[in-house]
């Protein structure tokens, strides 16, 4: 009977042992193996064995990770307060440095982005904070990632997702974009009114040589008028007279051009 449970109690203590030995790594980890406390490189993706009580391993994941940086108070160079709300995606690219260089990368990564944009947008304008934003996401990136590169880091990317301005700086550029709408309007105006006193100019200038065109022009008008407001316009017999004249001459002109024609 005792020789029985001795049996039973060793086979636990070697089924514990391999069970401890044995570590299932995801495809998207590796495990930083450290053996009596020395680094001896990395194992995964799969099935991996380690020395019980010797061997101690530290995940790693290799997939991005999306930090929220929300809130950022920034101070730009123009003396404005406002609330920066950004992303910054990395990823570990080296185990390794990862877990040897610094004492905790995620930490350390996030940290250092936050100073790094409160630093380059503390330099920049309101206004170009507001429409370059393009540009100074590339250039944080840039210095996390050159920064972030002996500790195994990769940035991908950083995206500023919005800009928050107090109440009372919100009503002056509010303020300011109705004052340059009101303005692109008066220029658009002022051109229409340009472009429509060159016509007149140049219809003035035909009138005047040709008097017919004129007394057409003003015949026109006044049945535009009378058309529109319902009346019954009464002209001159002056006008009637020159009106003849007018159908008479355009009728010789059409029978002459007629007869050019034929011939």
């Amino acid at each position: 009977m005792y020789e029985i449970f001795a049996l039973l109690v060793l086979v636990i203590i070697i089924l514990s042992i391999l069970a401890s030995s044995i570590r299932i790594v995801r495809e998207y980890e590796r495990a930083v193996i450290f053996r009596l406390g020395r680094l001896i490189g990395t194992k995964g993706p799969g099935l991996i064995l380690l020395i019980p009580g010797i061997d101690r391993p530290r995940i790693v994941d290799l997939r991005t990770i999306t930090y929220d940086a929300r809130m950022i108070k920034i101070i730009t160079r123009d003396n404005i307060r406002c609330d920066v709300d950004s992303f910054v995606y990395y990823r570990v690219v080296d185990p390794i440095k990862a877990i040897c260089e610094v004492e905790n990368y995620v930490h350390a990564t996030q940290t250092l982005a936050k100073t790094v944009l409160r630093d380059v947008l503390g330099h920049a304008e309101l206004d170009d904070l507001l429409t370059k934003t393009v540009e100074f996401t590339k250039e944080i990136q840039e210095e996390i990632d050159e920064m972030t590169d002996p500790w195994g880091i990769k940035v991908s990317a950083v995206a500023i997702s919005d800009v928050l301005l107090p109440a009372e700086m919100q009503r002056a550029i509010a303020k300011q974009a109705e004052a340059e709408r009101e303005k692109r309007a008066r220029i658009i105006v002022a051109e229409g009114e340009y472009i429509a006193a060159e016509k007149m100019a140049q219809a003035a200038e035909v009138y005047g040589k040709s008097p017919i065109t004129l007394k057409l022009r003003e015949l026109q008008t006044l049945t535009d008028i009378a058309r529109e407001k319902n009346l019954v316009v009464v002209t001159s017999t002056t006008d009637l007279r020159e009106l003849g004249n007018i159908v008479a001459l355009t009728r010789a002109a059409k029978e002459k051009g007629e007869q050019v024609k034929k011939k």
